[in-house]
């Protein structure tokens, strides 16, 4: 599929999109990986030009324009970001159902628009359609992050109301990961002289059991779309924490998929990675 879309080919992307269906936590997993790839091209609107009324094609042409003005910035992507709008309203109206045009809403907002009036009538639009949808929560996360338009009391606020109503098995818990990685990140920027790994927020943390708890051991058989992300949040908190040997598990879920995230956060993410893994399996079978 990467060769076809590279050779302006559209028809593969079409296909998967329709096998897709109403996943839509896959749907927007694989919208957002075919953006990624289309962001320099132009078969996204070869093909929204070929089937006007696709929503699919819509979504997808959303998806690239959004990733655009992104890549841009809030000062130079003004036009980019009122076009992406406008599609990301043409292809929710294509398909009333489908809350990925509603989860780019929330993007484009986090990044030029810091409007919460706006921001709480498009998070209602996407719960109206998916109340759980694992992208809607971590972009509700990421706007109320210090560095972006909110505080870290405000985040760390809005990880335990999120989580607090997430039925168990979701993986919405991970949202109180993300928050103590993203505090950890910031004072490393602002005083790593006298913050480092020696102070930071995975020793005797509760929350790493409220993920166990309320995600990792009632989670669904077929793993959710972002299941390797999170699971890496996972296995980093276990890790700093000294909790190697519950590490071991999910370390052996993620196989080799390590994430750069949050592992940056505390150094080389290769290195950190499999120092951890294998301190992991050295817990399960000492020698």
């Amino acid at each position: 599929m990467c060769e076809d879309t590279a050779m302006g080919r559209w028809e593969a992307a079409r296909d998967l999109l329709e096998a897709t269906g109403q996943d839509w936590d896959r749907r927007i997993f694989r919208l957002q990986v075919l953006a990624h790839g289309a962001v320099s091209l132009r078969w996204a609107e070869t093909w929204a030009n070929a089937e006007r009324t696709s929503p699919d094609a819509l979504a997808m042409l959303a998806h690239v324009q959004a990733l655009r003005s992104i890549v841009v910035g809030p000062e130079d992507g003004r036009a980019l970001l009122e076009q992406a709008w406008r599609t990301c309203h043409e292809a929710a109206e294509a398909w009333p159902a489908d809350p990925s045009p509603w989860v780019v809403l929330m993007a484009l907002l986090r990044v030029h628009c810091p409007d919460r009036e706006t921001l709480s009538e498009v998070w209602q639009e996407v719960r109206a359609r998916d109340p759980y949808n694992r992208e809607a929560h971590h972009e509700l996360l990421t706007y109320v992050f210090g560095c972006n338009h909110g505080s870290a009391t405000e985040m760390h606020d809005w990880a335990y109301e999120l989580t607090s109503s997430a039925p168990r098995g979701t993986p919405i818990p991970v949202l109180l990961l993300v928050a103590h990685a993203e505090s950890h990140r910031i004072r490393m920027e602002q005083n790593s002289r006298s913050y480092g790994l020696i102070i930071h927020p995975w020793l005797d943390c509760p929350d790493i059991d409220r993920v166990l708890n309320g995600w990792w051991r009632y989670r669904a058989p077929q793993p959710h779309a972002h299941f390797m992300d999170d699971a890496n949040y996972l296995a980093h908190a276990l890790s700093y924490a000294n909790r190697h040997a519950e590490a071991f598990e999910v370390f052996d879920a993620i196989g080799r998929y390590a994430a750069r995230l949050p592992w940056a956060y505390c150094g080389d993410p290769t290195q950190l990675f499999l120092r951890h893994r294998g301190w992991a399996q050295k817990a399960i079978v000492p020698g």
